[in-house]
């Protein structure tokens, strides 16, 4: 009974701080929002019994990924009123058709997964003998290791990108 009243604060809390993420207009509370989700899904992992994925979403994402973020909107200026001109036409209700489009993919794959995970066989599992550990190390280092690769350098690339800018924007 307790594991299912963590189980509901917890989501609430991720779906409650991921909403108020987007909606929240400046960035410095974006990214604390953010860090609230991903602190909240943490303990989500921690529920499942998955102890080594908790640690590093609470090491990587909730850490050094969020002082990243944080890092590159301070570089930024966050203290400067914002435009409120679109550059775009029919900005947002294209980003609206593609979050809605988004969503109906992500419950697609998911009610498609959830019936297809019985049909599985036993071998396409986590070995007996296996922790959790060494199979999510199976996994990314067989099967997502070239996503996982490029991933990190979208990151990188995020980064020097936004560093090269701001520093043009000084100089101007």
């Amino acid at each position: 009974m307790i594991d299912a009243s963590v189980f509901l604060l917890a989501a609430a809390l991720a779906l409650g701080s991921g909403v108020a993420m987007v909606l929240v207009r400046n960035a410095v509370h974006a990214a604390l929002f953010l860090v609230a989700s991903q602190l909240a899904l943490a303990v989500l992992f921690l529920i499942q019994g998955a102890f080594f994925i908790a640690a590093l979403q609470i090491i990587v994402y909730a850490g050094a990924i969020m002082v990243l973020f944080v890092f590159v909107v301070m570089l930024l200026g966050v203290d400067k009123r914002e435009s409120l001109i679109e550059p775009l036409r029919f900005q947002r209700e294209i980003g609206v058709g593609l979050g809605v489009l988004l969503i109906v993919a992500a419950l697609y794959l998911g009610v498609g997964t959830s019936f297809a995970v019985a049909d599985l066989p036993d071998s396409a599992g986590p070995r007996s003998t296996e922790g959790n550990v060494e199979a999510v190390a199976r996994e990314l280092f067989t099967h997502w290791a070239l996503p996982f690769e490029i991933t990190s350098v979208l990151l990188i690339v995020a980064v020097v990108g936004t560093m090269v800018l701001a520093k043009r924007r000084l100089r101007s």
